[in-house]
């Protein structure tokens, strides 16, 4: 399993998958599809049943029950990678029975305990890493990898006992889409699983509350020669509000259940510039009032200009996934006890983020979120650790054994 499971991750992890919010098409990149390709003639070959890839990029497919009576469930990963660091040309690095030293990344980054102080937990075991020049693309490949070498497994014992088992791959999930188009025809579980946390023992059922606020201001533009008392510059209307923004309310200076504003791209030129921000809370209630501050702080901007003006829009992304997942505890309590009965702790903390499965929990389809094993994800950084990847493949198995050992009417 071990090798199955590295061979099919340094596979996967050569397809550039970065998605990008800027295209309206789904997916939104052709490296997407091409990876859900490959992918779809995998499991055929495997063996799997119903194995469908819509135009849109979404591959699901089926091991069937092998006793009745079990609800179905499904495990769900996607296939891009963060739009935030190069995807293309990722060349990993296999770091063997790791000695607690740093690990060059090429000629000028480096991983250094000194850093990321979780390193020490990997002595003498097989870490995977980037070159420097990319990011990894254990998120999700890693969870595309961990699902189907798991559920092959349970293809491959003629004494598994196991209810229907869905996988689906999704496209654009770093970018707010991956739920859009999501074919619950095909993909009949009761409940599911991301496979897109971090660190060996993650099990989340908590997210942020999330919006994308774009900040518009618009001015005047002439020539620079002829500007006095015409010229309306936008650009610094924009750069003006952002700078009495609350600098300390920002994702590097919060933790744990702390909410936030991320300004995530400005760009503009003299007529038009715009901000955009993230916004992200905990807390449903605090979460509007998020929104509302910035509102009415962009119209009290707005009513004290002279000239040009100040606009928002504001969208919402996904919700706090909890609320969905507190009337069926058994489903994080199967992933708990399939964890303990592998010697994992279960490590339970909120996302300070969202997964495909917080959309999907609010069109009724509960969907905590397991780990994959990786570190540092959407950056050169990213690296994963292959026995932490071993054990969230085994605990895709528990997680289908135990369904059927508990809840088999």
């Amino acid at each position: 399993m071990k090798q199955a499971l590295l061979n099919r991750f340094l596979r996967y992890v050569q397809f550039d998958t970065q998605s990008d919010a800027s295209q309206t098409d789904c997916p939104s990149t052709p490296g997407q599809l091409a990876l859900a390709d490959q992918l779809r003639e995998e499991l055929i070959k495997l063996g799997f049943s119903q194995v469908t890839l819509s135009s849109t990029g979404y591959l699901t497919a089926l091991v069937p029950a092998t006793i009745e009576g079990v609800p179905p469930i499904g495990f769900i990963a996607h296939l891009d990678t963060a739009p935030d660091f190069s995807g293309a040309h990722v060349r990993p690095q296999l770091i063997e029975n790791y000695d607690g030293g740093d690990i060059p990344l090429g000629i000028q980054h480096r991983l250094s305990p000194c850093e990321f102080p979780e390193l020490d937990q990997y002595l003498g075991q097989t870490l995977i890493t980037t070159d420097g020049n990319s990011l990894l693309g254990a998120d999700d490949k890693a969870g595309i990898a961990e699902i189907i070498t798991a559920l092959s497994t349970l293809l491959q014992d003629r004494n598994s006992r196991h209810g229907d088992i869905y996988l689906c791959f999704t496209p654009d999930e770093e970018i707010g889409r991956g739920a859009d188009k999501f074919d619950f025809e095909a993909f009949k579980a009761e409940w599911a699983y991301t496979v897109d946390g971090g660190e060996l023992g993650g099990l989340e059922y908590e997210n942020f509350n999330g919006a994308t606020a774009v900040v518009t201001a618009k001015g005047n533009n002439c020539h620079p020669g002829s500007a006095y008392g015409v010229m309306v510059n936008a650009q610094t209307m924009a750069a003006r509000f952002h700078a009495k923004m609350p600098l300390g309310d920002t994702p590097e200076n919060s933790l744990d259940y702390a909410g936030f504003f991320h300004l995530i791209e400005m760009k503009g030129v003299t007529e038009e510039a715009q901000l955009t921000y993230l916004i992200r809370d905990f807390d449903l209630d605090q979460f509007e009032q998020r929104k509302r501050w910035l509102t009415e702080r962009v119209e009290a901007c707005d009513a004290q200009l002279q000239q040009g003006s100040l606009t928002v829009s504001i969208t919402d992304s996904y919700y706090n996934m909890r609320d969905q997942l507190i009337p069926h505890p058994h489903i994080v309590d199967i992933a708990k006890q399939a964890m303990a009965e592998l010697g994992i702790t279960p490590k339970i903390k909120p996302i300070r983020g969202g997964t495909d499965g917080s959309r999907l929990s609010y069109m009724g389809l509960p969907c905590p979120n397991l780990f994959t094993g990786g570190h540092n994800f959407h950056g050169k950084h990213e690296f994963i650790c292959l026995e932490s990847m071993v054990k969230a493949t085994e605990t895709i198995m528990a997680i289908c054994h135990l369904t059927a050992k508990q809840l088999k009417s």
